[in-house]
């Protein structure tokens, strides 16, 4: 029998593979130092409290604590949350998550009357303040939130609102544990016969096997564990849902949908015109399954049949080694100080934990803050190429936390996430753009094609399915209907074969999708994947056919943050996200490439 492959425990993973946190803290003891320092400021804003009408200078002084403690409290949080990912089951990572969190609860709750006491101030007398040399600093934040006038409460309202903050975050947190800690899938056998042990990383990469019977298996077993725990976990989407309706009602929005798109003044036509394009062209995406079908010879097709690539015996292994020189050699067209900084901190500053291990979070992401690395959590595999492009998606993210936090004061350094996606999947097409230069062959082309094609339909095509799921189950939750386990099942079948086509085989386990995607706990946040990728691709052939005046517009976006709205930084850098044609575009590119790989093969 082969011995089982089982993931190591956090204290057996090689120090080189993880992260180093100590841009952060050196350790335990000099972040409890500093949460002690954090704790006792909490009280400083009562100081300010009904004051702020008084002088410019005072609403300087607040807005200036306010900052400075915001900017001790991310690397506080910061820290506790990276400690916690690495591994769920750590209690006394937990712990400081838990104290950075009610900590944070009591700021809000301190500090919630300064919006309403900001708002409360009379546009004449605002006026003169906005004009003022103590608030010079301070003029686009205080604009913004001059914004939510029509959506901000009382004093004690917004006060009673704040300190619901813990509450609200409950089915997230239920959902993670879940998900991440609690579901068991055992072991299977892999292609070669030895023993897997699956779970959210494990069955990403047997998606991928050459052996359909493998991946049906896979398929089949983890969506098994999905079935027994669907009641609870759609209870917890439920309750999801309904906090983030109960919130648009509070502040006056007319949908959730309107709600998440305020902060960021996106219209609404946005996101609706993102779907209308997307519907518009799935034909060219069946149409790209059909392809599948035929190339990989099968009988029919079914979802585990679209993750491995078409031609499976082109994969090759990449080394964290290769997989970073790869990125770093790609991303040579955004210069020198792009290429050094991040070369270094994919290898020898340590910006990165790189492999699974037991308790880990699933997935991938980047964590920025103001004063520290801007770290990267994976779950690298050699063997799944896929993983070198996530990779150069998160170094993108982390690079542009870089730019940020060089070149824009804390109160504006923060970039949003519409803008962050274009950041991390620009770097995705230069690095597909690299390879597909370098390929030799027919087949290594077909092969980089089919790549790119699966990252479209991955990035654009199905985040905007999950878009129009959101909005869908929002817009029930808004009318009194309760999101049971018969309701999501059949509404999201309905997208299934509405964006799979009339032909694919949808297994009934796959309804059960909805219930697993962790991006559903951040309303409407999908969609900035499928805008993103679209900018990216625009503007990434803007960078490769343009010289020294399209890069620095593409740097200058990098190094904006959040000092203009998302779709004035995007126009700055040369693309309308506004209109419709940068979506189209992409996917009028996704069709050129099903018709180019179809001569290919």
């Amino acid at each position: 029998m082969s011995e089982v492959k089982t993931l190591p425990n956090r204290t057996d993973v090689q120090p080189e593979n993880t992260w180093d946190l100590s841009s952060l803290f050196r350790t335990d003891a000099y972040w409890e130092k500093t949460f002690k320092k954090l704790a006792s400021m909490v009280k400083g804003y009562s100081r300010f409290k009904g004051k702020l009408a008084k002088s410019p200078k005072l609403l300087a002084e607040c807005l200036k604590f306010d900052s400075d403690f915001s900017r001790i409290a991310e690397s506080v949080g910061v820290y506790a949350f990276l400690k916690t990912s690495e591994d769920q089951a750590n209690s006394a990572a937990q712990r400081m998550k838990g104290r950075y969190t009610h900590i944070a609860m009591q700021a809000g709750e301190l500090s919630a009357f300064i919006r309403p006491e900001i708002l409360a101030i009379k546009p004449a007398l605002m006026k003169k303040f906005l004009k003022s040399k103590e608030l010079k600093d301070w003029q686009l934040a205080l604009e913004r939130i001059l914004r939510y006038r029509p959506h901000t409460l009382s004093n004690p309202e917004e006060t009673l609102l704040a300190m619901q903050g813990q509450m609200a975050e409950a089915s997230n947190s239920i959902y993670r544990q879940l998900s991440d800690a609690d579901l068991k899938w055992g072991v299977i056998d892999d292609e070669k016969g030895e023993k897997i042990e699956l779970g959210h990383s494990a069955f990403a990469k047997l998606l991928q096997s050459a052996s359909r019977e493998v991946r049906s298996n896979a398929f089949h077993v983890y969506y098994a564990e999905y079935d027994q725990h669907k009641n609870t976990m759609a209870a917890s989407l439920d309750a999801s849902n309904k906090r983030d309706a109960y919130y648009a009602k509070v502040r006056g929005f007319k949908s959730s949908l309107d709600a998440a798109l305020f902060p960021d003044n996106v219209p609404r036509k946005v996101y609706d015109n993102l779907i209308k394009s997307i519907r518009a062209n799935l034909p060219v995406v069946h149409k790209y399954y059909q392809l599948r079908k035929r190339k990989m010879n099968l009988p029919d097709i079914h979802h585990y049949d679209t993750y491995v690539p078409i031609l499976s015996d082109m994969e090759k292994k990449h080394s964290w080694e290769q997989a970073s020189r790869a990125i770093i050699a790609a991303l040579q067209p955004l210069g020198d100080e792009y290429c050094r900084v991040l070369d270094a901190g994919l290898n020898g500053e340590r910006w990165c934990d790189r492999y699974p291990n037991l308790g880990k979070q699933s997935g991938a992401f980047s964590n920025g803050s103001y004063d520290a690395k801007p770290y990267i959590l994976m779950n690298y595999q050699e063997d799944v190429l896929d993983h070198v492009f996530t990779l150069a998606h998160e170094a993108g993210h982390s690079m542009h936390s870089y730019f940020s936090a060089k070149h824009q004061p804390f109160q504006y350094y923060d970039y949003t996430i519409f803008v962050a996606e274009v950041a991390s999947t620009f770097n995705e097409q230069l690095l597909m753009h690299h390879m597909m230069q370098k390929a030799e062959t027919r087949q290594e082309r077909a092969f980089l094609i089919n790549q790119l094609l699966d990252d479209i339909r991955g990035t654009i095509i199905r985040q905007t399915m999950f878009a129009e799921f959101e909005k869908l189950t929002h817009a029930f939750v808004e009318k009194g209907e309760p999101l049971t386990v018969d309701l999501l099942r059949s509404e999201y079948r309905k997208l299934l074969e509405a964006y799979f086509g009339p032909e694919f085989e949808i297994d009934k386990e796959l309804e059960l999708e909805c219930l697993r995607i962790p991006h559903f706990y951040r309303a409407f946040y999908v969609y900035k994947y499928a805008t993103g990728l679209s900018a990216a691709i625009a503007l990434s052939q803007r960078v490769l056919k343009g010289g020294k005046k399209e890069l620095d517009a593409y740097l200058g976006f990098l190094k904006g943050g959040c000092s203009q709205d998302p779709l004035d930084l995007l126009r700055g850098a040369g693309v309308d996200m506004a209109k419709p044609q940068a979506v189209n575009a992409a996917m009028k590119l996704f069709g050129d490439l099903v018709d180019e790989l179809d001569s290919l093969m």
